[in-house]
């Protein structure tokens, strides 16, 4: 972006409303768990991920040969018929090269499918937070928008509004806090359902990854293809 325009205005929503409500260039923000595990399935090879709300369509997509795989979750759980949940530790050591994903979840690809008309959109986690904070300054856009997409989409979570905080410090040219980011969602209580033996769909594991700030260089950008949208890495 040029240095001497005006900077952008930096808006931070919320929820499934705030997708909807959400202008310019937008980030939808789903660090637990589903912009991690498809930022994991794309360091891990996968071409793209399709972007859906519905699990009867991924699972109509994939009988339609448009992907190969469904991945997500509802309830957090794995519905029936996919190939993998909404774990990026489970999806880790999967190799998905030249495959494409279907994702459905009950936060994330609901925010993107809301958020399908923004001028420019990406699929945001901490994991991408640099590259995504220099892909949404460079835009060149009057209006940036962060969507924290939370539980559901319906309410609030510490590690999605963190992420907001810190992709707006990143984009107003901060350095950020990353061990601070980590340390308050640490101390919220939505992580106590990764220790959960009563939840075995959340390991661990998936919060160490979700709570790896950085650890990819590269977005992922999601633009529409045959009216869907569709995520790939952008670095």
């Amino acid at each position: 972006m040029n240095e001497t325009a005006n900077p952008p205005e930096i808006r931070i929503e919320s929820l499934l409303e705030g997708a909807r409500r959400a202008t310019g260039a937008v980030a939808v923000i789903d660090v637990f768990r589903a912009f991690t595990t498809a930022a994991v399935a794309l360091a891990n090879g996968a071409s793209r991920i399709v972007m859906v709300g519905d699990i009867r369509e991924a699972l109509a997509l994939r009988d339609a040969g448009i992907g190969h795989i469904c991945m997500g979750e509802t309830r957090g759980r794995v519905p029936p018929g996919f190939d993998h949940g909404n774990s990026p530790f489970e999806v880790s050591s999967v190799d998905f090269t030249g495959k494409t994903i279907i994702q459905r979840t009950s936060a994330g690809t609901q925010g993107i499918v809301a958020a399908a008309g923004s001028k420019q959109l990406y699929a945001a986690a901490l994991v991408t937070a640099d590259a995504t904070a220099r892909a949404l300054r460079a835009s060149a856009a009057d209006v940036i928008s962060l969507v924290a997409m939370g539980d559901s989409g319906v309410a609030r979570t510490d590690e999605d509004e963190m992420c907001a905080l810190h992709l707006r410090n990143l984009i107003e040219g901060r350095p950020g806090d990353p061990a601070a980011v980590r340390a308050v969602v640490l101390a919220g209580g939505d992580v106590a359902r990764f220790h959960d033996p009563a939840r075995p769909d959340s390991h661990p594991g998936d919060l160490e990854i979700a709570l790896d700030i950085s650890r990819y260089d590269f977005t992922i950008r999601v633009v529409m293809e045959d009216g869907r949208p569709v995520g790939r890495m952008e670095r």
